[in-house]
């Protein structure tokens, strides 16, 4: 029976479809390839988190599918907890990271081409490890899907961040395939529009925030640019992070070279976030508005926005201002000292909105007085939110060993 014009044409795209897949290159490995590493006292302990980070991560995930939300430390007056700060964690890092990857094969600097593939796939990386953390916390996941295309909600700030986010991870795995198949014009087009979009999204992540019109200390324009700002931060920490695993602290020129640049960027964007920062606690404070000057005064008694200031932004900054970010090992070693005042950043966001008790709604009769919120994660959430970070590791430890992550040599 001969085909109708629609089943030729069906079949030609499903033809081209298949070749395209067929030439995206990669390297064919199996399991003996990938417990075939380097057996260095590092590479030990670093195989042996992430096989315990895994573990953690079924159990935790089997201990919520048993309780459900009652595993969880949250309660009514504290409804986000741990994993939604580790949710911002790793959206945050793929964000930035999609900002450094973008320096080079969008915005033509050649100096960052080194980085373009590596930072693309930690993009891609990083945001599926979110999202593996975050499905645990929706009530369900799937439904959510679902619904989100049938009954969009167009005034949610919640709804435009999955949605965004989504089609964020797509324009990057798209551009992360051109990239690999050296095709720079349609990555970068890929690439540029994954940027704009992976930006709106993470500004809209902040307006979840600044839209709290209960929660005086959250609420305004703030956060939608600070997310932007500490993002491109975070995705420079990473960076380092990334080079000096790759390199084994033995750096080529050409990554001197570029990861001196970064230093210097990251000086510039350390300083406006110390200035940011600095106001917003100020003005938080200034004139006793209620509601918020009191959130802020506890938020400076807490150890945890110390350990933020030191660990993400006085010590790094110390280091590329001692000599203009060209004492590369020591950039290293500050960048693991951003990411966990990155990480204590994004705990504090999601914890201090949350400080001061709501007003009841029977305010004629008696009640006592509002104490300060106390909320510490329970075992399943820190396993789930560890587990998260063992996901991120493996499934990036599987790309570097599938794909070719390092720069063209004719770049």
């Amino acid at each position: 029976m001969a085909q109708t014009v629609e089943q030729v044409e069906e079949t030609g795209v499903v033809a081209k479809v298949r070749e395209f897949i067929s030439t995206i290159p990669y390297n064919k490995i199996g399991i003996k390839d990938l417990i075939n590493y380097e057996k260095t006292p590092l590479n030990n302990l670093l195989a042996v988190l992430i096989v315990a980070f895994l573990a953690m991560f079924v159990i935790g995930v089997a201990s919520y599918l048993t309780h459900g939300h009652h595993a969880y430390n949250i309660t009514r007056e504290h409804p986000w907890g741990l994993l939604i700060a580790v949710y911002i964690f790793f959206v945050v890092s793929s964000t930035g990271l999609c900002i450094v990857g973008s320096l080079g094969d969008v915005f033509g600097f050649k100096d960052y081409e080194l980085i373009s593939k590596r930072a693309i796939f930690g993009s891609i990386v990083t945001i599926l490890a979110g999202f593996a953390v975050i499905a645990f916390e929706i009530g369900h996941p799937v439904t959510m899907l679902i619904y989100n295309v049938l009954t969009p909600g167009l005034t949610s700030a919640i709804w435009w961040m999955g949605t965004l986010y989504g089609l964020y991870l797509t324009f990057m795995i798209i551009e992360f395939i051109f990239l690999l198949k050296h095709d720079m014009k349609k990555a970068k087009i890929f690439g540029l529009t994954g940027l704009l979009v992976g930006l709106a999204a993470h500004s809209n992540l902040g307006s979840v925030f600044g839209f709290l019109n209960a929660r005086p200390i959250s609420n305004g324009v703030y956060y939608p640019t600070y997310f932007i700002l500490t993002a491109f931060i975070t995705g420079i920490f990473i960076a380092y992070i990334m080079m000096g695993f790759r390199y084994k602290m033995n750096w080529p020129e050409p990554v001197k070279v570029m990861l001196t640049n970064l230093a210097k960027i990251q000086g510039l964007l350390i300083s406006i976030l110390i200035f940011f920062v600095s106001w917003k606690m100020l003005t938080d404070v200034y004139g006793g508005m209620p509601n918020r000057s009191e959130v802020a005064v506890h938020i400076f008694h807490s150890w945890t926005f110390w350990a933020e200031v030191i660990l993400a932004m006085l010590i790094p900054l110390f280091i590329i201002l001692k000599d203009m970010g060209r004492n590369i090992n020591g950039m290293f070693w500050a960048s693991l000292s951003g990411m966990v005042g990155i990480f204590f950043m994004r705990y504090n966001l999601v914890h201090d909105t949350q400080l001061k008790p709501l007003q009841m709604m029977k305010i004629r009769e008696y009640q006592l007085s509002p104490e300060w919120i106390h909320y510490f994660p329970s075992s399943t959430e820190i396993m789930i939110s560890l587990g998260g970070l063992g996901v991120c590791l493996l499934l990036y430890y599987i790309g570097s060993k599938f794909f070719n992550l390092d720069a063209d040599e004719q770049h």
